[in-house]
């Protein structure tokens, strides 16, 4: 198996060990965070290591990392990091769970991490350091930009533009032949039906609690 280092010690890096270790090719043999951020010095029996000089323990010609980031900061902390390691010497792997729907000739760049219940139709193009988690659809013809993460069950109709750094959030939906601009944020549940500009920012409308408690409800 190849042997790849993980780049986080939190959350979204511990999912990433997760799939990378039961589902791909590769063996994480050890996690790595910058100096300052550096709490622990194992996570799940690997060692973690600052990423200053993580070369000299885990050598890019012989491992493999993977940025394993949020969506914080419009995804420009990860795509910084990105561009660190490729300086390192490294090359950046990409997770395509056994569990989506994933047609022949998806075209789609390093560090691309996408999990099960995806459906991915023919004719899409995804860039560098896009995120799909679980439960998306994306139509034919779509073209998602680099650094783009996208949140669980959203709806990419056909031919859709999705513009660098936007963060897409759970069950959105968009609409066929529209453009998303460049570092967009669409917050969950949002209908996007339209052509958006650059920066911008939709908010979903959150349910408001009834004014009857559940303990008064009938019928239910």
């Amino acid at each position: 198996m190849a042997k790849l280092v993980v780049f986080g010690a939190g959350q979204i890096a511990e999912v990433a060990h997760f799939y990378f270790s039961q589902d791909s090719t590769y063996d994480v043999v050890a996690f790595t965070v910058d100096r300052a951020y550096l709490e622990d010095d194992t996570l799940f029996g690997r060692p973690v290591l600052p990423f200053e000089e993580i070369e000299a323990h885990f050598p890019p010609g012989e491992h493999a990392m993977f940025v394993a980031i949020s969506y914080a900061g419009l995804n420009k902390p990860r795509a910084a990091k990105l561009d660190q390691v490729k300086a390192k010497g490294y090359a950046c792997p990409s997770y395509v769970s056994t569990k989506a729907t994933v047609w022949p000739g998806l075209v789609h760049g390093e560090n691309f991490f996408i999990l099960e219940d995806n459906t991915i139709q023919p004719h899409v193009t995804i860039g560098r350091d896009v995120f799909l988690w679980s439960g998306n659809h994306i139509g034919h013809h779509t073209v998602i930009r680099d650094h783009v993460y996208i949140a669980s069950h959203v709806v990419v109709s056909g031919a859709v533009e999705v513009g660098e750094y936007s963060c897409i959030g759970v069950n959105a939906t968009l609409r066929d032949n529209i453009r998303i601009g460049r570092e967009n944020v669409i917050g969950a549940a949002c209908l996007i039906l339209k052509d958006t500009p650059d920066r911008a920012v939709f908010k979903g409308q959150a349910s408001e609690p009834a004014k009857v408690t559940s303990d008064k409800l009938r019928g239910i």
